[in-house]
């Protein structure tokens, strides 16, 4: 059972987190390359299809940081099953786990709502706020590739590994 939940987490993390991790780092640039003459009211066709990515970005970061709850949620039923739900490494990774996923609801998803809208409206988007939003985002994704290695490394691990 556990090398099943093993699979499930690990497939789990790699099929939702991945695509947050992605679409997120990419929707900063996808934002500043709408154009401000489109924002502004001209370059209509220009203006369709940068808009239309930027907004299935932030999509895709909607859906699957939803579908990501299922990562800590068979995290927890994995480590359970091995009995580590007490090691130092799995409470560090847990915690890390809860920044990032805090991270992106409060800073990250926001962001993109606002830039999103000022899109909409027309209004021509702030290189500082694409700017905060990369930052946010590259923090979101360093938690993660520290969660990863935790993962893989295991500090005091029995596995030898």
């Amino acid at each position: 059972m556990t090398k099943l939940l093993l699979s499930l987490h690990v497939l789990a993390a790699v099929l939702a987190v991945g695509p947050v991790t992605v679409a997120a780092s990419m929707f900063p640039a996808a934002a500043r390359r709408v154009p401000v003459a489109a924002a502004v009211g001209g370059g209509e066709a220009a203006d369709a299809g940068d808009l239309g990515t930027v907004r299935l970005l932030h999509r895709i970061c909607r859906v699957y940081a939803g579908l990501g709850i299922a990562v800590p949620v068979l995290g927890f039923a994995t480590a359970a099953s091995m009995g580590v739900l007490g090691d130092p490494w799995l409470i560090a990774s847990v915690t890390l786990t809860a920044a990032a996923a805090g991270l992106l609801a409060a800073f990250v998803l926001p962001r993109q709502e606002e830039l999103l809208e000022q899109l909409a409206d027309r209004q021509p988007v702030e290189r500082a706020g694409t700017a905060r939003l990369a930052m946010f985002t590259g923090v979101f994704n360093l938690l993660w590739a520290t969660v990863t290695v935790l993962m893989i490394v295991r500090p005091g691990s029995t596995t030898g590994a």
